[in-house]
């Protein structure tokens, strides 16, 4: 079973927007606070995304 790669770069965009939603500083584009751990990986997805970094696609079930 293959894991998805994700780039080196991407790793540390989703990870600064985790230590973000860890000091509880993470705002989703409504203004509201983050307060879900799997919106918070998905904020820190799309931004890599959105930067152009090697992001696998998502999975169609």
């Amino acid at each position: 079973m293959s894991k998805t790669k994700y780039s080196d770069k991407a790793q540390d965009k989703v990870g600064k927007v985790m230590h973000e939603f860890k000091e509880g500083k993470l705002k989703s584009s409504s203004g509201k606070k983050v307060t879900d751990r799997k919106q918070a990986v998905a904020i820190g997805i799309s931004e890599a995304k959105e930067k152009g970094l090697k992001v696998p696609k998502k999975k169609k079930d």
